[in-house]
């Protein structure tokens, strides 16, 4: 059934309830076989007629169009904004549970919109909490069944999801795929802030299936639409993806620039969750860059680290800080300070993405090692190790097995070693 032929049946009903025939509805603005052909399906009301129908039925037009009141609208708007709220705080199990309550909901089935931002949301919560096949199905079901009725930023926003969740699972032909898409066709659609959020997703597949050459031409194509668009968004995400290029291409000296420049630019704006995140970021692209001034970065991340600590910050967010500042206590040669640090967070590992606590493993492995507490490393390592099988073979997974490797070597663990080091290069394809 049609939009259209459940807005002439909600009007059949209710006149029937009031107890009104077709030309008492109708008179004496509109005729009563016009009211006909609208409760038929035959017509579609103007807004103008519609909300006069509404007022002579004494009904909300919410629930002419809808099906649902206005008080019952505005639960689910209310219902998912909690769920929102729930997301952005890392609450993901929660948040999870809240947007499937919302679309068990009748209503919501008469909200198109609400319907999308709810699916769209239980997607992300789904692949927060770890399930990425989950998360690609309810993505492609969106972009199936909502193609018609769904605006370009929210169909962008998909797709950006869409291929994050590719590449965290491994399937980085179908990452890449999803948004060449829209971006590699033979006419380029204009470019927008979020065109240019899809295009640091390119990026990142790139980079993690080994495409460097491919890597660097389009993050110069990337840095060249920021600036034709000018907005401070596309600049700093631009800025930010090139900085991630030049770094694991080895050109420090473009990274700390490119940094920088996104750095500046978001600060100017006023979202402090964003400028945490990048804050973040910056100081982990300068500690790799700029290893000598090591000190100002740890000094800087302990800041960092303490307003997180007071913040509504996610669990993510704070772990990637925290990870940060080992490494620079580290660089330091300041073994102690950096097991402190690293065992603060320990607790909040379980339930966090496999990568993550992958990452997080291996630096507490290394910390053990550093501090001579040789079987605890061993015993972190197997946890480690656990953590990387679930990892798809990326280049990402084979830098955290070749620092394992490093570190089973400085405990006297050739066997064990050389097994992470045939897991990297198998990572590579080698």
């Amino acid at each position: 059934m049609t939009g259209q032929d459940l807005v002439g049946q909600r009007i059949k009903t209710v006149r029937r309830q009031r107890g009104l025939s077709q030309a008492q509805l109708a008179h004496p603005e509109l005729s009563d076989s016009y009211v006909s052909l609208i409760e038929s399906g035959k017509r579609t009301p103007t807004p103008a007629v519609l909300e006069l129908l509404a007022r002579k039925l004494d009904c909300s037009l919410t629930y002419l169009v809808n099906g649902v009141t206005t008080e019952q609208m505005q639960e689910i708007e209310l219902n998912i904004g909690y769920a929102r709220i729930a997301l952005d705080n890392g609450e993901v199990v929660e948040a999870r549970a809240r947007y499937a309550e919302v679309l068990a909901d009748e209503g919501v089935v008469g909200l198109p919109q609400l319907r999308q931002e709810a699916e769209y949301g239980l997607a992300l919560a789904t692949e927060a909490c770890g399930d990425l096949d989950g998360a690609i199905t309810l993505l492609n079901g969106l972009r199936r069944d909502d193609a018609g009725t769904m605006s370009p930023e929210r169909h962008v926003a998909i797709v950006v999801a869409l291929s994050r969740c590719y590449r965290e699972q491994g399937d980085l032909g179908r990452a890449v795929e999803v948004v060449e898409q829209i971006l590699g066709g033979a006419v380029r659609p204009a470019w927008t802030n979020d065109l240019v959020k899809l295009g640091t997703q390119l990026l990142a597949a790139y980079i993690d299936r080994g495409d460097m050459l491919r890597s660097r031409q389009f993050a110069a194509e990337l840095l060249a639409a920021a600036e034709l668009l000018g907005t401070p968004l596309a600049i700093s995400w631009a800025n930010w993806s090139a900085a991630i290029v030049a770094v694991e291409t080895g050109h420090e000296d473009e990274a700390v620039a490119y940094a920088e420049r996104a750095f500046a630019v978001q600060s100017e704006q006023e979202d402090p969750r964003l400028l945490a995140l990048l804050r973040t970021d910056y100081l982990q692209v300068m500690l790799l860059a700029r290893p000598a001034q090591a000190e100002t970065w740890r000094e800087s991340l302990v800041k960092l680290e303490g307003e997180l600590r007071e913040s509504s910050s996610t669990p993510i967010n704070k772990l990637r800080c925290t990870m940060n500042l080992v490494r620079a206590e580290l660089m330091l040669s300041r073994p102690e300070q950096a097991n402190a640090h690293i065992r603060a967070a320990y607790d909040i590992l379980n339930g966090l993405p496999h990568a993550l606590q992958a990452e997080a493993r291996v630096l507490l492995c290394e910390t053990f090692a550093e501090v001579g507490m040789h079987e605890e490393a061993l015993r972190e390592f197997g946890k480690a190790e656990q953590a990387l099988t679930y990892l798809p073979s990326t280049r990402s997974t084979a830098h955290l097995w070749l620092s394992a490797a490093q570190v089973l070597e400085r405990i006297d663990e050739p066997t064990r070693g050389a097994d992470a080091y045939r897991r990297a290069l198998a990572c590579v394809d080698l």
